[in-house]
């Protein structure tokens, strides 16, 4: 599913997005952390998604962070 997922440095200045498109993969996430439902960001925003191309975004995102080592100061 990940091959939905292109990066081309001549596009959005090399951030993710959909393949076939200009959508990054930060829009479609900010969408879906405003609740709004896959079948609206289809709709309202983004025809040319499909159901599968948001859950690739998604999937994207975990193995960023999964593959993140985060280290958080300790608190003052």
């Amino acid at each position: 599913m990940l091959d939905r997922i292109v990066v081309n440095q001549n596009i959005h200045f090399g951030k993710p997005c959909v393949a076939g498109t200009r959508i990054t993969v930060l829009n479609v996430l900010e969408l879906v952390a405003d609740g709004v439902s896959f079948a609206e960001i289809i709709q309202d925003f983004y025809p040319d998604l499909s159901f599968e191309d948001i859950r690739a975004c998604l999937q994207y995102a975990t193995a960023l962070v999964a593959a993140e080592d985060i280290r958080l100061a300790p608190a003052a």
